[in-house]
């Protein structure tokens, strides 16, 4: 197998069947398999996507939801396929973007992993697609909206054109298309993330294990992302600035002193208190 397609459904049964059929609508010159991990959903959207693309997809269940990361190494611990591609399942996959990206890799055998352009629904870039890694400097200056011509300070890179194709720190996890040969090196995705952060983690794995990471600006997916103006629910909230303490204690605590590291970690928790209260005030989606 030359491409394996690994995407996560939780209760999501139009959106995953649409992110499914926008792979199927287009032939390719290799082989491609798609594989869907239920994450324990508790509606008939596991039996729906059963019924309807039957033997057009593989199926794994699991029967608890230990979040994204977790669903996906379900997939992951049985691809034996060159690349895999991980994509969320409210994604749209554009004409050309798989074949692009492929090609692009087979010609680029220093290039661990790669994404594309991810659009918003309302046709608008999706800044996480391409970044650099978060930092305490670069995260104050994201925070606080300062701007900073610095490009090390630059997390979302928006110096940089959108249809360009070069080397960057971070992907969003919508759209991760990576080589099995990497996963077997470096390890699959720290499930210690419950649903954010593992994107981040994952690619600052791939870079110290010696690989690039490339933003493939030419082609296209659409990610139908919640309104960040929408209220959320409380658990996600906290599983985002959860996913800010893990990142930061895995890959940045030793850097600094135990006074430093305490002040950002009163920080992040400072940051969560204040969206949880923020968040009672807005509108039901």
């Amino acid at each position: 197998m030359d491409l394996s397609v690994v995407i996560v459904n939780y209760e999501t049964f139009e959106l995953t069947k649409n992110t499914v059929n926008s792979i199927l609508e287009y032939s390719y010159p290799f082989s491609v398999e798609i594989i869907i991990v239920d994450n324990a959903s508790s509606d008939d959207s596991l039996s729906k996507l059963k019924e309807y693309f039957a033997d057009k997809v593989k199926f794994i269940v699991s029967k608890e939801n230990k979040g994204f990361a977790a669903g996906n190494n379900l997939a992951l611990k049985m691809c034996n396929s060159k690349y895999v591609l991980l994509l969320n399942s409210d994604t749209i996959v554009w004409r050309n973007t798989l074949e692009d990206i492929y090609n692009f890799m087979e010609n680029n055998s220093d290039v661990g992993a790669c994404g594309c352009q991810v659009l918003l629904d309302d046709n608008t870039l999706d800044k996480a697609c391409k970044r650099t890694f978060p930092n305490v400097k670069n995260s104050f200056f994201r925070l606080f909206h300062i701007p900073t011509k610095s490009k090390d300070d630059n997390y979302n890179l928006d110096d940089l054109d959108d249809n360009g194709i070069y080397e960057i720190d971070c992907l969003t996890g919508a759209f991760i298309f990576t080589r099995k040969k990497v996963l077997d090196e470096i390890g699959l995705l720290d499930e210690t993330f419950f649903m954010y952060g593992e994107d981040i983690d994952f690619c600052y794995r791939i870079k110290n294990g010696g690989w690039k990471i490339v933003y493939y600006g030419k082609d296209k997916i659409t990610h139908f992302k919640g309104a960040s103006s929408k209220k959320q629910r409380p658990k996600l909230i906290y599983e985002f600035y959860r996913a800010m303490y893990i990142y930061y204690k895995k890959h940045h605590a030793q850097e600094s002193n135990f006074l430093v590291n305490g002040i950002v970690y009163l920080g992040i928790a400072m940051l969560c208190c204040i969206k949880l209260f923020l968040n009672i005030f807005k509108k039901e989606n």
